[in-house]
């Protein structure tokens, strides 16, 4: 199984006991500020690519970035930018990760109902009618893992990247001892051309 690819870095911090959102969505340009449909101030950067949530309460969420660097660089450049606002914010916020959405593959198709029934509904939850995965919640690490017959899977609620290739790893062990890993999947090869049909030696009667 191949590393996992990180698709999203959530993280949140605190700028401020109190920011005034009105205040800066006047001075931040772009800045989307609609308190009666969010409470929240939403802020985009190009880059690193990310979405800023901005709160009353000086509360900061960060998504979007593809790594817990780029979540950093998010929050103190737009912690910067709140200050040239005018808004009083910490020099040094403390940026913790929340989750991060990492996705992998097992390089194999598997049976989702041969997994529920095998693993016990106990630790998975599969209802096909509602949600194509397979959900398998995993203690240690905490992350929950969705499995698709594809033999793709997403995981989501790691704080770490190595907790999440972890997380997969384990997947992949259990399955591997209860038979469950099917053929890898098989790879489409070119069709062969047809061999053409000799020549004909040509005849007497054609040489004449």
């Amino acid at each position: 199984m191949k590393q996992i690819e990180i698709q999203n870095v959530v993280a949140s911090s605190s700028l401020a006991s109190e920011l005034d959102l009105r205040a800066i969505a006047e001075k931040l340009e772009g800045a989307e500020y609609a308190p009666d449909e969010f409470p929240g101030l939403i802020y985009r950067l190009k880059k690193p690519k990310t979405a800023i949530l901005l709160f009353h309460s000086g509360k900061v969420v960060c998504t979007g970035g593809k790594s817990q660097k780029e979540v950093e660089e998010a929050v103190r450049t737009v912690s910067r930018m709140v200050r040239a606002s005018g808004q009083k914010v910490t020099s040094r916020p403390v940026i913790e990760v929340q989750n991060i959405v990492s996705t992998a593959d097992l390089e194999s198709e598997i049976n989702l109902n041969s997994i529920a029934l095998t693993l016990g509904l106990d630790r998975v939850e599969y209802e096909p009618e509602q949600f194509p995965g397979l959900v398998y919640r995993l203690e240690d690490p905490r992350v929950v893992v969705l499995l698709f017959g594809s033999g793709k899977l997403v995981l989501t609620g790691a704080r770490k990247p190595a907790d999440a290739q972890r997380a997969a790893e384990l997947v992949r062990g259990d399955l591997v001892r209860a038979g469950l890993l099917a053929g890898r999947r098989a790879e489409t090869k070119p069709a062969l051309a047809r061999p053409s049909a000799p020549t004909p030696e040509p005849t007497p009667a054609a040489l004449t």
